[in-house]
């Protein structure tokens, strides 16, 4: 399906990333694992003969001199902070736009020149429901997630003429180490148990109460890349249970 394309995935090492690389490697993708944890990456890489890129995404400076030759780009590298905004630290406000927003943008910006002159390219960002509703607690999240949604649109507009599209997958609560690390801070924010957070804060929007598995959004980021989702352009795929139908 994914025969001699070649991928890059970010956040690769763990979640949603690693479900994501295995999968499009499966499909028959060269896939590139780039993670800050490098033996992580290498773990993940070696169980299909992957690459690998140790970056840290938050260097913009180091990313806005790349070129990078990929036909499959996965904007998926991110982390969480959950805290009141006056509580907010400002310098994890601008690490979170700054690798969750900036960076995908100069990372498209890198892979876009050799997309337009094969004709071909898929850029699938990884966004949230988060880019599509808002939660308390989650300033930066939730705003670098609605920009990436408005940055994949623009780039929809501009590569849709010349084979390249851009797509959002946005899930809800997904079973992965960067939702388990937010429950004792969601318990602190709301004022509420740990045993609570998941059914009142995961999945209290939900209409289907259980969260994503990882394979489950790296299915959807497979077909979006394929040859088959050449009309997908511009959209935000949601997979959260029924939340943003609300």
């Amino acid at each position: 399906m994914l025969t001699n394309r070649r991928a890059l995935v970010t956040g690769g090492a763990s979640g949603i990333g690693a479900a994501t690389a295995r999968a499009l490697a499966e499909a028959g993708a060269t896939v590139t694992v780039a993670d800050l944890d490098g033996a992580a990456a290498e773990a993940v890489a070696a169980e299909f003969g992957g690459d690998v890129w140790q970056v840290d995404l938050s260097d913009t400076e180091q990313l806005a001199a790349a070129r990078l030759d990929y036909d499959l780009l996965v904007n998926n590298a991110g982390i969480q902070h959950v805290s009141p905004i006056e509580d907010f630290p400002p310098e994890k406000f601008r690490l979170i736009l700054a690798l969750m927003l900036e960076a995908p943008f100069l990372l498209t910006r890198a892979v876009l020149p050799g997309m337009y002159e094969r004709g071909f390219g898929r850029i699938v960002n990884i966004s949230s429901v988060h880019g599509l509703r808002a939660s308390p607690f989650k300033s930066a999240y939730v705003a670098a997630k609605h920009g990436l949604e408005g940055l994949s649109k623009v780039i929809a507009l501009e590569g849709g003429g010349r084979g390249v599209t851009s797509t959002c997958v946005s899930p809800g609560y997904v079973r992965t180490p960067l939702v388990d690390k937010q429950i004792a801070d969601q318990a602190r924010a709301h004022g509420i148990s740990e045993d609570e957070v998941v059914e009142r804060v995961f999945l209290g929007e939900s209409a289907v109460k259980r969260m994503a598995e990882p394979a489950e959004v790296a299915s959807l980021v497979v077909w979006l890349c394929g040859e088959h989702a050449g009309l997908a352009n511009g959209a935000s795929y949601t997979l959260d249970g029924g939340w943003s139908a609300r």
